[in-house]
């Protein structure tokens, strides 16, 4: 089955305003750029976006953030982007902090068919207890918070604890960005890029892979393949100039060394 779509507009078409999407990515490793950049040229609003993190100031998922497309944020870390402390304290977006690792559960069990799932993380907590602001109003205020969650024990290997239930995520949509793929959709990532991506595609109804190199079935060896065809619906392939474009989350520079035996050194 061939899944590869020619444009960026035929690989976004059927997302709607209010959809839930995935979106993949470790920060501004492996992101869906220009998919996400599809998203802002087609004006697509109030948008319920899951992702590890919602880009910076001006990147990713920051330029949709900067365009008040969305309208609710289910993430795990939320720094380095000062529009969305800004939006966030002001009550204009509403945002669901989640630990990392239950982030992540919620999107791979959602791919497994798994409604919910039991976990230690968070017990004793507000993710677990309630009251975590997810929403605040223009004054300050917090008009939402998060609700208590059941919790249950259970021994495991001798050893009882409490656990907390947590429901998993199923998206409408799921971008994501792969390093490889063939045109039936097995996707292949790089380091980092493969932390979030695979997930985000398995919760989602239609996943969406922009890939930095298509290649022809057959010619990816199985056992290198980190997420298989069936959990994606489409395919782009970009131009080499949209796979080199990547930005840098922090430039660092420094001097030059000072030469050996100087004093400087010493």
């Amino acid at each position: 089955m061939d899944k590869v779509v020619t444009t960026a507009a035929e690989a976004v078409d059927g997302i709607q305003d209010g959809m839930t999407i995935t979106v993949g990515g470790f920060g501004l490793s492996g992101i869906p750029t220009v998919l996400i950049q599809e998203l802002l040229a087609r004006g697509t609003k109030d948008l319920q976006v899951v992702s590890n993190n919602c880009g910076v100031d001006g990147a990713g998922l920051g330029l949709l953030l900067g365009e008040r497309r969305i309208r609710r944020v289910i993430a795990s870390y939320v720094g380095e982007n000062r529009e969305f402390a800004r939006q966030y304290l002001s009550g204009e977006l509403e945002v669901e902090l989640t630990p990392q690792g239950t982030l992540a559960e919620k999107m791979r069990a959602a791919g497994a068919g798994i409604p919910a799932f039991w976990t230690p993380t968070g017990v004793g907590s507000q993710v677990s207890e309630g009251g975590m602001p997810w929403l605040y109003d223009s004054e300050g205020n917090v008009i939402k918070e998060s609700p208590a969650k059941e919790k249950r024990s259970y021994t495991v290997r001798g050893v009882t604890r409490d656990y907390v239930l947590e429901d998993s995520i199923f998206a409408d949509f799921g971008l994501v960005r792969a390093a490889k793929g063939d045109r039936h959709g097995n996707l292949v990532f790089n380091k980092s890029a493969r932390n979030f991506n695979p997930l985000c595609a398995m919760a989602s109804e239609v996943a969406v892979a922009e890939v930095e190199e298509l290649v022809e079935p057959g010619e990816l060896d199985p056992d290198d393949i980190h997420l298989p065809g069936i959990y994606v619906k489409r395919v782009l392939a970009l131009t080499p100039e949209q796979a080199a474009a990547k930005d840098i989350e922090k430039h660092t520079t420094r001097g030059p060394r000072p030469a050996a035996g100087t004093t400087e050194e010493a």
